[in-house]
């Protein structure tokens, strides 16, 4: 999938503030091959491309020369309207592979879940290395090959694109299952008690209460 987004060139004399009170998002593109260039984006259109790229699709740059294939690098959000103030665009070298951390998503029905264990998810991204035209948004893993205890899925297993090369550890374990252990909650035990002529009397191996002393009347 990719993405188009048109940008235009930034007016250095227009403030960041006035930029987006007039609904525009100050960003930057820069890459290996590219200067940095200060441009301008719509607001909404940059918030729905981000929303559908994250930053592991590739968006093409209109607007300023020839279009450039990026991705979004870095984005900056308010910290109360949660609202995208500025993006970072990594403008990517035609004919060169992409190093990236790609999310992975967790598919199917793990049977070992279904009968009572615990499957535990240790990995939600691996790194590659994989040609432009074949970056992944995400990639899938199936759960449903997880069956007994001990099972487990790793790094090396995770299907990739044809052009793509794993670099995170290919013996890193993506999920796994664990035993369902319940935990036994102790009661406390309370010593039984047992009347006594003087009093109550602790059962044996009972911590003993001492008995009340009778007053004795003092004698001028």
């Amino acid at each position: 999938m990719t993405l188009t987004l048109e940008v235009k060139p930034r007016d250095s004399k227009e403030s960041a503030e006035a930029l987006r009170e007039r609904g525009a998002v100050p960003a930057v593109f820069y890459g290996p091959k590219e200067a940095s260039t200060a441009v301008v984006v719509d607001g909404r259109k940059l918030t729905s491309i981000w929303k559908q790229a994250g930053e592991t699709t590739i968006i093409t740059l209109t607007g300023v020369g020839d279009a450039k294939d990026t991705l979004i690098h870095d984005v900056q959000f308010h910290p109360v309207t949660s609202a995208l103030l500025h993006a970072d665009f990594y403008v990517l070298e035609k004919g060169k592979k992409i190093t990236i951390k790609v999310p992975l998503v967790f598919e199917g029905a793990a049977p070992a879940e279904k009968a009572g264990h615990i499957v535990v998810k240790t990995m939600h991204e691996i790194e590659i290395e994989v040609a432009s035209a074949e970056l992944p948004h995400n990639l899938p893993v199936d759960l449903s090959v997880l069956e007994n205890v001990g099972d487990h899925i790793t790094a090396a297993q995770v299907k990739l694109p044809a052009s793509a090369t794993l670099l995170t550890d290919a013996h890193e374990t993506v999920a796994s299952v664990t035993a369902f252990v319940e935990e036994k909650i102790e009661e406390p035990v309370v010593a039984p008690v047992v009347e006594g002529a003087e009093g109550a009397v602790p059962a044996e191996g009972a911590e003993a209460v001492p008995a009340a002393t009778e007053a004795k009347p003092k004698v001028e």
